[in-house]
């Protein structure tokens, strides 16, 4: 079955213009019975384009998104991926809405009892980082938590923006190594967790913070939680995600601390 352009448009709510110049640059090649004939798309077409629109909304150039296409081509596997991503994204807009309407609730109610008073923790639940305040700080300490917030708070929007984006990059190669069936004790995988490593130890308040290696003890505390916690497997598409980054984090520590231990004597 093939659709044309203008049953593409309006299924998609992607203009005839913006679908010409996909397939003028070679994003997304249509289907023509002739040189001259119109544009019709198949299936296969139709798969293409809804990747291209996921990769569009994550703020990926069409350079960018042609090189992902043409890296990925399982697009089943790929499909999968982008799976995570929204599936965190569906959990941060639902903690969002359900904040906006407690507020709404609250507005609503006699601003002179005390019911009408609107909790300021409630009121950004879902909007920025504090939803594991109380983690952390029963874990870590109130000194853990104070110093990473104050860090946090201290950047500036892009700088928050930057940091979310390579977040969500090291969350995304993490998934991708898994749905790829990955051996966490391969030269891919420890490369992943030496790159958790590094982020762990760059936020302040963090155990080992400013050190080459973040606590052992610390780094595979979080690893047991990303399996037992939902809200943090679903970050790795799952428990089985979850589970593959618990595993490589294990062969990290086992690797990485005895060698830090020989030379300086720190662990």
């Amino acid at each position: 079955m093939q659709w044309s352009i203008q049953e593409i448009s309006r299924l998609t709510g992607v203009t005839s213009r913006t679908l010409r110049h996909y397939d003028a640059v070679g994003l997304l090649p249509a289907v023509r019975t002739t040189d001259a004939g119109p544009r019709r798309y198949d299936r296969t077409a139709l798969v293409r384009l809804q990747r291209i629109l996921l990769l569009r909304d994550l703020g990926l150039g069409l350079g960018a998104i042609a090189e992902v296409l043409d890296a990925q081509r399982d697009e089943a596997q790929a499909l999968r991926t982008h799976l995570v991503s929204l599936r965190a994204e569906q959990g941060r807009l639902a903690r969002q809405i359900a904040s906006v309407e407690r507020t709404v609730a609250d507005l609503e109610k006699d601003p002179d009892t005390q019911e009408g008073n609107i909790m300021a923790k409630d009121m950004f639940d879902g909007f920025d980082h504090t939803q594991y305040e109380e983690e952390v700080t029963e874990r870590w300490g109130h000194d853990a938590y104070r110093k990473s917030d104050a860090w946090w708070r201290g950047l500036t929007p892009q700088e928050q923006q930057e940091w979310k984006g390579r977040v969500a990059a090291l969350s995304k190669d993490w998934a991708d190594a898994a749905v790829a069936g990955t051996d966490p004790a391969s030269d891919e995988a420890q490369a992943l967790a030496a790159r958790h490593a590094e982020w762990l130890v760059s936020v302040p308040g963090t155990p080992g913070a400013a050190q080459p290696l973040p606590d052992r003890g610390y780094l595979l505390g979080l690893a047991d939680m990303y399996v037992a916690d939902d809200r943090f497997a679903a970050n790795y598409g799952g428990t089985e995600g979850a589970t593959f980054v618990r595993d490589a984090l294990r062969v990290f520590a086992e690797r990485a601390y005895p060698a830090v231990a020989d030379a300086d004597g720190a662990y």
